[in-house]
């Protein structure tokens, strides 16, 4: 939760609530003039819907249809921006080995679809055939090419919180020298509070929301969270393995100066586990972490202090 300060005189926080890319975007900006703040807000949201139709793959003109289109076949010229952002997304591929990844296969055919059980040998072979090694880039022709047929990408892990990212951009570039974007609980700040204090989160477990813990500034910074369902609904994770009940992340939730690199991080650090997740944090420059487990305790990164 964003905890808030008291207001300076003659400034107060103009918010406004937008849907946006299928989730509920919330603006609050730090300003004297209630008509100015929404105009800026309207210019925020143009940009976002922008970034909406350049990544949606329902968008059949989208640079990512058309190279979903040529899976296998050529390489296809893209625009510099969706070309930066691929390019972003398989570096974030690389540093979580494999544990996000833009890139996913489909059926082969749908020929003897529900008859036919494919091994473990032949899975392993397509998962290696259809993940972000086989995503070539050429910098030089800004091209990208799937090199298999049954290669997919989707950019939907990145798009809101590089949407999110742009709009700041957009409302500093307009004059909002502070405000926050809030994305659904996830939050993306500049600048400072009308008092000239630091915006601050109250971190709390995320399924007892009123007990707060501690109190993390992130002016200028990213916080993305997400939550384990099964934990969260009191399910047990199972080892495969072993078939007993294992320890795991309830929560997480990465710091970092952009949404887009806080909400990419979110996912792997689920599959990596507490451990190997800090471990890797810990090795990076300008992100931290926070994660609950399912026995309530309480982790951090070593740029944490709470």
């Amino acid at each position: 939760m964003l905890a808030l300060k008291n207001l300076a005189e003659n400034t107060t926080i103009f918010s406004r609530s937008v849907r946006l890319m299928g989730t509920e975007f919330n603006f609050d900006l730090v300003t004297d003039n209630a008509v100015w703040a929404l105009q800026r807000i309207e210019s925020a949201v143009n940009e976002i819907n922008r970034i909406e139709k350049l990544l949606s793959t329902f968008n059949e003109e989208s640079s990512i249809n058309l190279i979903n289109r040529n899976a296998g076949i050529a390489p296809v010229k893209v625009d510099a921006e969706t070309f930066k952002l691929i390019d972003r997304a398989i570096q974030i591929s690389a540093l979580t080995y494999g544990s996000f990844d833009i890139a996913y296969g489909i059926p082969a055919s749908k020929e003897h679809e529900g008859t036919v059980v494919i091994k473990t040998r032949t899975l392993k072979k397509k998962i290696s055939l259809t993940n972000y090694t086989n995503i070539d880039l050429d910098q030089a022709k800004q091209t990208v090419f799937l090199k298999n047929t049954n290669m997919r990408i989707s950019l939907s892990a990145l798009a809101r919180g590089y949407a999110a990212d742009k709009a700041k951009v957009t409302l500093q570039m307009e004059g909002v020298s502070s405000g926050v974007i809030n994305i659904a609980g996830d939050l993306l700040t500049w600048g400072l509070q009308p008092d000239g204090s630091a915006w601050t989160i109250a971190a709390a477990d995320s399924t007892k929301a009123n007990e707060i813990y501690s109190h993390v500034e992130i002016s200028n910074m990213a916080v993305v969270t997400s939550v384990n369902p099964d934990l969260v609904a009191n399910r047990a994770v199972i080892n495969a393995e072993s078939g007993f009940p294992v320890s795991a992340i309830k929560s997480i939730s990465i710091i970092s100066p952009t949404a887009e690199l806080s909400g990419a991080m979110t996912g792997p650090m689920f599959g990596m586990g507490i451990n190997t997740g800090l471990y890797l944090v810990n090795k990076l420059n300008q992100i931290a972490c926070i994660a609950v487990d399912d026995h309530e305790r309480v982790y951090t990164s070593k740029h944490i202090k709470l």
